[in-house]
């Protein structure tokens, strides 16, 4: 019987960390919409996503901490009274993690450790779900990457993003803390950072086509990947909560099949309408982490769920560029 989301969240009390981001901000749309009680926490660091515009339309329905989640006197009075806990705070830059790895492990991993704790202290019965990432499989050995698959990554951001994940497991395990784990796949849609490509390549190319500028295509452009639009996301992250068949398990998110990259681009200049792209060698710093092709089985999040997604990439794409078309002034 599906599930009643509305029932679920309405009434209820639901913390986002790293909620001035993009999954963050989206997610707390539609918990306000669903009736939920919702807080914010948000570090703000520079380059890490956080933008209060991302808000704009539910200030007045949302309650926003400025403040880091790893220090335990700030989220002690936050998360004792909370019944849903979305962990979507992190580094998710892949050069960053090369730059000063010891800053990625504290966002990542640390911070993480010290929420998980707090849960355990003054809050055992939150439902958490955490944001992870396919990053954490590394180069695939074969295609689509199920839940089974080896975890091999290739930079100090997947270590520290699979280190995190599976403290999440073992809180579990150990301590019965309700937790689930989502391996998420190259989300885009509004909101998303733009500014530069740190965070997400697909982002950069939002904001180079809307801007006029050529979009740059690394190495043969052959490689493919998987896409999933946020509102797709939302709905994983919604059905996680309220499922407790889900607690304890961790599950791959996939888009509606694999796109090469040098397709992307023809995709989405085709769909504003003018740009153009090109081929242009590999940098050195980004083919060294680069794991190839990509593709997840959501399978087992579909068989337990229902989960599946349901938008079409043609028409995420379109959503995503009028968004940055109508709200550049906010983003770049």
């Amino acid at each position: 019987m599906p599930i009643d989301l509305s029932s679920s969240f309405s009434g209820k009390r639901a913390l986002i960390t790293g909620g001035l981001g993009f999954i963050g901000s989206n997610l707390a749309h539609r918990l306000a919409g669903l009736g939920a009680e919702v807080c914010l926490v948000d570090a703000l660091l520079p380059e890490s996503g956080g933008n209060p515009f991302n808000i704009d339309g539910i200030e007045d329905r949302v309650r926003v901490v400025a403040g880091d989640i790893g220090d335990r006197s700030l989220m002690s009075g936050i998360v004792e009274s909370q019944d849903y806990l979305f962990n979507l705070a992190g580094q998710v830059s892949h050069l960053g993690s090369l730059q000063d790895p010891g800053h990625d492990l504290e966002l990542n991993c640390s911070s993480h450790l010290s929420l998980l704790e707090l849960c355990r202290e003054q809050n055992p019965a939150v439902k958490i779900v955490h944001a992870s990432t396919r990053q954490i499989y590394g180069r695939p050995h074969y295609l689509p990457v199920d839940e089974k698959h080896g975890l091999e990554p290739v930079d100090f951001n997947g270590i520290s993003k699979m280190a995190g994940e599976w403290y999440h497991v073992l809180y579990h395990r150990i301590y019965k803390l309700r937790t689930t784990c989502l391996r998420m796949t190259n989300v885009y849609g509004p909101r998303m950072w733009v500014k530069d490509g740190k965070l997400t390549f697909i982002g950069l190319w939002f904001r180079q086509l809307v801007a006029g500028e050529e979009l740059k295509v690394f190495g043969t452009g052959k490689q493919v990947r998987d896409f999933n639009y946020v509102d797709d996301v939302l709905d994983a992250l919604l059905l996680s909560a309220a499922s407790p068949e889900a607690d304890g398990k961790v599950y791959n998110l996939g888009g509606d099949g694999p796109i090469a990259l040098i397709d992307l681009a023809r995709l989405m200049v085709e769909i504003h309408g003018s740009g153009s792209f090109r081929l242009v060698e590999f940098p050195a710093e980004r083919e060294r982490i680069d794991i190839g092709d990509y593709y997840g089985d959501y399978t087992r999040i579909h068989e337990e769920l229902g989960w599946e997604p349901k938008t079409p990439l043609r028409h995420g794409l379109s959503q995503t560029m009028d968004f940055y078309t109508q709200n550049h002034e906010h983003y770049w």
